[in-house]
């Protein structure tokens, strides 16, 4: 076994990290690379012993918890039997045909197939793809663009990245590609005009979406992807009646509603589907993270009746879909998937999440409301976010170089608990593991408040200096 100083050094020498300043990283300014040695329940650990409750749940996706060894058998027990087989021309596995049973009848809209990838963004790959198969086989070649929205999240890769509406993202990557709009982020906070209720700006980002689509022409407009609730973008549920007028705007067009489910999906909300708690009905619904609660990569693309049915119709004049991946429908990740299900199932994490994220609401208001640089207090299930403002009452962020919402994070991380710094603001971000109990949330809270309040010190002193 290599020591905590040889792995680091060999960490900076040959691994290229998401999302890391590089040359930072690489000449040490940025410190050693943290290394994750295990985990339990809500908690990880490092290398080096310290403990850490991670407030986000890896990425918003280690939803059972860690070190459930239920998982970890069922994970070994398909290896044993048949750790590979691929699913082109109609091979598939029993884990699978069962998975995808279960999807399709829980899954909102009208199911119908599922088509398997490894992550998120691969995913909504595959749903521009569908989007545009659909509509070529239908005879309408134009209707190929896809709106999303900005703040949105979809991935990483060309499409899905050029989809997610954040300009880090597409910064000296050459995105967006072409065929992919952004219309205005459903944020009653930041978007709203001086008195306007949630119902009335709900209407104006529709008659916004409806301006973009007949300026661009319907007959061009193919699809429109967004997350219930906004992940990335600052963990937002959406404004009062927002998805009822969105989907009277689509209907009316016939553009598809894709749901990326990926962080709402499997209870995250409180529900089984954020698209179930909001009354969406979405043609195509992607799922990710929870569905396998990070234990193995493992994405769907659901497709729904109305886009399926057109391509079975089509297929003895255009032959076979020809999409797939060498691991689409894994054995071993549809075996690890069916056991965090089973597990999500018998423990009522849904229920759970409903519950105890009512109790995580309500103590970040009491604990954050009332500080005079809290902006925002807002979440849903067990999502949450704290918005910092420089001044609340005319809501002026504070400068960018002051670095609110990092400094916040880390000083929450030195005090044993992870919370994420979200984009586009100082927005501490929380999303727990489901398991998580009202204990819990109230370290997790309590943490997060003597982290903001060390912060609101050293901004006083660093005015008066």
């Amino acid at each position: 076994m290599n020591d905590i100083k040889t792995i680091a050094e060999k960490d900076r020498a040959t691994v290229l990290h998401p999302f890391t300043q590089l040359k930072d990283f690489a000449t040490g300014k940025a410190g050693d690379p943290t290394i994750v040695k295990g985990g339990k329940g809500i908690r990880i650990e490092d290398a080096q012993g310290h403990s850490y409750i991670d407030g986000f749940a890896g990425l918003y996706c280690v939803n059972i918890g860690y070190g459930r060894s239920e998982v970890a058998e069922a994970i070994a027990r398909q290896a044993y039997r048949l750790a590979y087989y691929h699913t082109y021309a109609a091979h598939t596995t029993d884990e699978l045909a069962n998975l995808s049973d279960r999807l399709v009848r829980m899954a909102p809209g009208k199911a119908s197939k599922v088509f398997y990838g490894l992550s998120g963004s691969d995913a909504n790959e595959t749903q521009a793809k569908l989007v545009w198969y659909y509509n070529n086989l239908r005879g309408q070649p134009k209707k190929k663009k896809i709106i999303s929205r900005e703040r949105g999240y979809h991935g990483c890769s060309v499409v899905s990245g050029s989809m997610t509406g954040m300009s880090f993202y597409h910064d000296h990557m050459d995105l967006p590609f072409p065929g992919i709009l952004h219309t205005g982020a459903p944020h009653h906070y930041w978007g709203a005009e001086p008195g306007e209720t949630e119902e009335a700006f709900s209407r104006r980002r529709a008659a916004e979406l409806e301006k973009m689509i007949v300026r661009e022409g319907p007959e061009t407009i193919g699809a429109f992807i967004a997350e219930p609730v906004l992940g990335t973008g600052g963990i937002t549920p959406p404004p009062d009646g927002y998805w009822r007028e969105i989907q009277a705007v689509l209907r009316r067009y016939d553009v598809l509603l894709i749901a990326d489910e990926v962080i709402c999906g499997f209870g995250r909300t409180g529900a089984e589907f954020g698209s179930t708690l909001y009354g969406m009905e979405p043609d195509l619904v992607t799922v990710a993270k929870g569905l396998t609660s990070g234990y193995m990569p493992l994405s769907a693309a659901i497709v729904g009746e109305r886009v399926y049915s057109v391509m079975e119709e089509a297929a003895d004049r255009v032959g076979a879909f020809s999409h797939g991946y060498t691991y689409s429908g894994h054995p071993i990740a549809a075996a690890a998937a069916n056991a965090v299900l089973d597990i999500v199932e018998k423990e009522h994490l849904k229920d759970r999440a409903r519950i105890v994220g009512a109790h995580f609401l309500k103590r970040l208001n009491e604990r954050f409301a009332q500080l005079e640089i809290v902006g925002e207090v807002r979440g849903v299930g067990l999502l949450g976010a704290v918005e910092f403002v420089a001044d609340r009452q005319t809501k002026r962020r504070f400068e960018p170089q002051l670095k609110v919402g990092a400094r916040i994070s880390k000083a929450a991380r030195d005090r044993g608990l992870i919370a994420r710094a979200m984009p586009h603001g100082d927005i501490l971000g929380f999303a727990p593991p489901l398991v998580v109990s009202e204990h819990e949330i109230d370290e997790i809270v309590e943490l997060a408040y003597r982290a903001t309040k060390q912060v609101m010190d050293e901004l006083t002193k660093e005015s008066a200096i």
